[in-house]
C-alpha cells in the first residue's frame, strides 16, 4: 500500500518499484488522500480556461489512466486538498482541508482501508513531507497514526477486523546523492546537466543520505514510470524538467529507488534491496500482533 496526498505522488515516487513489483505478482494499492482539487496547472500547454474550471476531474482522469498504466488499484481518501501557501503571510489553510483535518479523523478513515486491503508493506513520506507542502506532511501523520492503531481492536472498532502490516517505509526519491550521480552521467557524456545550478547551493547532507536503508533496482522499468508520469498531464510537461535527463542516463546513473525503513514487525538487516524482505517465507495472512512494533536501527 502506497500512501499518497494527491493524484501524480503515486507516479512521481516509487513509480518504477509499483510497476516492477505488479509484474512480480504482488497486489498493490494506492491510496490517495486527496484529490488535487487546488493544485496548480503545471503544464503550459494545459493551461487553459476549460482546464481549470474542471480541474477536480481532469486530475481524476489522470489518475484513472495512471492507475491502468501501473496496475494497481487506487482508492481516494475522500478529502479536499490543502492547496499550498506561499509567501511571507500565507494564508491560513482552507476550512475542512485535508490538513485542517483533524489526524484522528483522517487516519480512521485510512484504518478502514488497511484492514480491508491488509497491506504487509506500506510506502510514504517522512516527517518532512518529501517537500513541506501541508498535505504531505499531514499525509506523514496520518499514516503513522493508522499504522498504529490498524492492529488495535479497541482502535476504530467500526473500521473492521484489525490488521497490522509488517513493514513502513518512507519514499526518498529526490536527494542529494542520486541528482549528483545524474548529473555527472550527463557531463560524461557531453551532454547540459539540468542540475548544475541547483547543485551549486545544495550541500551533501550526510545524516540524510544515512537515512536510505532500501534500495530496490528497477531501471528496467523506468519506462512505465515515465509513462504513469504523463498521464498527469496538467502537473507533468513533456517538455520540462521531469524529463530534461535521458532515460538511458537515469538507468545507467542511478538504477534504484530508494527508501528508508522506518518501522519493521519482521527482522529486517539494512541494507536491503526488497520491500518484501524478511516477509517472503511468511504466509499472505499473516498479521503481526498489535504492540509489536518497533523502530527500525536505521531509523530516525
Amino acid at each position: 500500500m502506497h500512501v499518497h496526498a494527491h493524484p501524480d505522488d503515486e507516479s512521481s515516487k516509487g513509480a518504477a518499484t509499483t510497476a516492477r513489483y505488479v509484474a512480480e505478482g504482488v497486489e498493490v494499492l494506492v491510496v490517495t488522500c486527496t484529490g488535487g482539487e487546488r493544485g496548480s496547472i503545471l503544464n503550459p500547454h494545459m493551461d487553459r480556461p476549460d482546464v481549470l474550471a474542471n480541474l477536480s476531474e481532469i486530475r481524476r482522469q489522470e489518475m484513472d489512466r495512471a492507475r491502468e498504466i501501473l496496475g494497481i488499484r487506487q482508492e481516494w481518501l475522500g478529502f479536499v486538498d490543502s492547496g499550498f501557501p506561499e509567501g511571507d503571510n500565507p494564508a491560513p489553510l482552507p476550512e475542512g482541508s485535508f490538513a485542517a483535518t483533524p489526524v484522528d479523523e483522517s487516519a480512521g478513515a485510512l484504518v478502514r482501508v488497511m484492514r480491508e486491503f491488509r497491506p504487509h508493506v506500506v510506502t510514504t513520506y517522512d516527517e518532512n513531507g518529501g517537500y513541506p507542502h501541508p498535505d504531505h506532511i499531514m499525509c506523514h501523520n496520518v499514516t503513522i497514526a493508522a499504522w498504529e492503531a490498524a492492529g488495535d481492536p479497541d482502535a476504530y472498532p467500526e473500521a473492521g477486523q484489525p490488521w497490522h502490516p509488517l513493514k513502513l517505509y518512507y519514499h526518498h526519491s529526490f536527494h542529494w546523492e542520486r541528482t549528483k550521480a545524474l548529473h555527472d552521467e550527463m557531463v560524461r557524456r557531453g551532454l547540459e546537466s539540468p542540475y548544475a545550478e541547483r547543485l551549486k547551493e545544495w550541500k551533501p547532507d550526510p545524516a540524510h543520505a544515512a537515512r536510505v536503508t532500501t534500495r530496490v533496482p528497477c531501471a528496467d522499468y523506468f519506462p512505465v514510470r515515465d509513462k504513469a508520469l504523463l498521464a498527469h498531464a496538467t502537473q507533468i510537461d513533456p517538455e520540462g524538467p521531469w524529463f530534461a535527463c535521458p532515460l538511458e542516463v537515469h538507468v545507467a546513473a542511478w538504477p534504484t529507488e530508494d527508501y528508508e525503513l522506518a518501522r519493521s514487525l519482521v527482522e529486517a538487516p539494512v541494507p536491503e534491496d526488497d520491500l518484501f524482505a524478511g516477509l517472503r517465507d511468511l504466509g499472505e495472512d499473516t498479521p503481526a500482533p498489535h504492540g509489536a512494533g518497533r523502530l527500525a536501527p536505521e531509523a530516525s
